[in-house]
């Protein structure tokens, strides 16, 4: 068996033999690209001590990748289908395990940033090649059962990404977190140049780096407005980003209508299957990141477990994610796409309304439910999904597909976290507001509806005063405490009142059953030795 696998996918007769090989490398770099969002959650409080953050820093520490990632996927994803989807996957792996060694080494924000900047551009690149190499490698037959793979290790590396960042602070710096990322990127470097083999699209053309400029300007800046805009008030800079977002999107559409090639053809979304699956899941990833990131936060700030022991309990949802998939796999090719999408959905919803039940006394069983709800919902639903989105794409523009389902994950994400900790900051503020205010000084009282990490600061200072200081701070603690979990619940009752009204809107745009409404591009589909590349 040679070491290298260097014969190209499309010069093959039939199905590569090794490609459910190939598919543990593409899991791996999966998995590695998920978890640099979900470690940071558990990291964040030693990263906000050590290097004295403000919640804008902090904010900045995250969206430093989130922005990049969201904005380049669609370029990134055509470029590498025009020369090298393999060689995309181990440069955007290189890049990826670059700038987590540097994030490990630096001691600035600034350099922190600019660290998951770096992350967040390899990030880019790998995530669409992931989908393409997939969709390249199996034939249709088998297609979904790969997919399924591939969407159970998103939802283990939420899950695992919290566990192994919370086992590695209780010994080491929070910059050991990065650097996790380094050994599994080398792991998958090399098992792509031993297994994966090379694939590009055949006849491209030129690459429309017009419509490619003005997906970035779009996405980017609607991106940076989500988050911005919500966490730290709707001023200059997000209202400026929101209107760029929208002339940039509309500049998109219409260059895209008139190109020959055009990056992405928006007449796709004249697909119903195609449409309804990207709403579905944009607000898959809305509800269970906005969910997770308050629900950490109640894990280690108000029931007190560490970083560790928060990882530990988020487990159950990458099981659950395991048993929707198994569920989906063998559901799905007998009820269709569209019953195991809503199904989901439904689930989800219920998963999120859960939540509303969370008061200060509230133990983590009271969070158990939801967890293996959302988990499950994701397992059962976004895997038929994707399938179906990138079903829609012929094999040329496999990389294109997959940039589409990313940039529909990583803007649900971004959102749910944005949108929904908003409303978390707002209702904790509002309620810490009328519990303690007027009983603490001004400054403190600031710094007390800050954050719940901000209110147990305060709380720990007013306890070394020896007048007296125990009982106020015990008074504050309980303040802080029954102010966020009221938080978790108003902003769970919204965030299941939008998922319940995206599970609508998802029900009323998929058809009864699954038909093809591009022949063309189901033939391109079904018939890949036509369309691509024999080198």
């Amino acid at each position: 068996m040679p070491f290298l696998a260097n014969t190209p996918v499309e010069k093959m007769g039939g199905p590569y033999a090794r490609r459910w090989w190939a598919l543990i490398v593409l899991c791996l770099s999966l998995l590695i690209v998920v978890m640099a969002n979900t470690s940071l959650i558990v990291a964040a409080p030693d990263m906000t001590t050590d290097l004295g953050l403000s919640s804008s820093d902090l904010q900045w520490v995250i969206d430093g990748y989130t922005v990049p990632y969201a904005a380049l996927m669609l370029v990134l994803g055509s470029i590498g289908d025009k020369y090298s989807r393999r060689g995309a996957l181990i440069g955007g792996l290189l890049l990826f395990a670059g700038g987590s060694v540097m994030g490990s080494l630096v001691d600035e924000t600034a350099l922190v940033i600019t660290a998951r900047a770096v992350m967040g551009v390899g990030a880019a690149v790998v995530m669409p090649a992931t989908l393409s190499l997939l969709v390249a490698m199996f034939p249709k037959g088998e297609r979904a059962r790969a997919i399924t793979a591939w969407t159970a290790t998103s939802g283990l590396a939420i899950a695992v990404g919290p566990l192994v960042a919370g086992w590695l602070l209780r010994d080491h710096a929070w910059g050991s977190t990065f650097l996790t990322n380094v050994p599994i990127a080398a792991v998958a470097v090399v098992g792509a140049l031993a297994l994966v083999p090379p694939s590009k699209a055949a006849g491209m053309g030129r690459i429309d780096y017009v419509g490619g400029l003005l997906s970035i300007v779009s996405v980017g800046a609607l991106v940076y407005a989500t988050i911005e805009g919500p966490h730290f008030g709707w001023g200059a800079g997000p209202i400026t980003a929101a209107v760029v977002a929208g002339v940039g999107l509309l500049a998109f559409v219409a260059w895209e209508l008139r190109h020959p090639h055009p990056m992405l053809d928006v007449r796709r979304f004249g697909s119903r299957p195609f449409t309804g699956s990207m709403l579905a899941v944009l607000f898959f990833f809305f509800g269970t990141f906005g969910s997770i990131y308050y629900a950490t936060q109640f894990l280690q700030f108000v029931l007190g477990y560490d970083a560790l022991e928060t990882g530990v309990r988020l487990l159950p949802l990458a099981g659950a994610v395991f048993a929707g998939a198994a569920v989906t796999g063998r559901l799905t090719p007998k009820l269709g796409m569209k019953p195991m999408v809503v199904a989901g959905m439904l689930i989800g919803t219920t998963g999120v309304f859960l939540l509303t039940r969370v008061e200060s006394g509230s133990t983590y069983t009271g969070f158990l439910p939801s967890l293996l709800l959302l988990g499950f919902a994701i397992g059962l639903s976004v895997s038929p999904a994707t399938d179906t989105i990138m079903g829609s794409f012929p094999e040329s523009e496999l990389g294109v597909g997959g940039g589409a389902n990313d940039t529909a994950l990583e803007l649900g994400g971004s959102l749910g976290i944005a949108v929904l900790g908003s409303l978390l900051a707002t209702a904790y503020r509002d309620k810490l507001t009328d519990l303690v205010g007027g009983h603490l000084p001004a400054a403190a009282l600031e710094t007390a509806k800050d954050s719940v990490g901000g209110g147990l600061a305060v709380a720990e200072q007013i306890a070394k005063d020896p007048a007296g200081g125990a009982q106020q701070a015990q008074a504050l603690i309980a303040a802080v405490h029954d102010s966020f979990a009221q938080a978790v619940a108003h902003t769970s009752l919204i965030g299941g009142v939008i998922m319940a009204a995206g599970t609508l809107i998802v029900l009323a745009v998929l058809p009864n059953r699954r038909k093809d409404t591009n022949d063309e591009t189901d033939r391109e589909t079904r018939e890949p030795s036509e369309l691509t590349e024999v080198r």
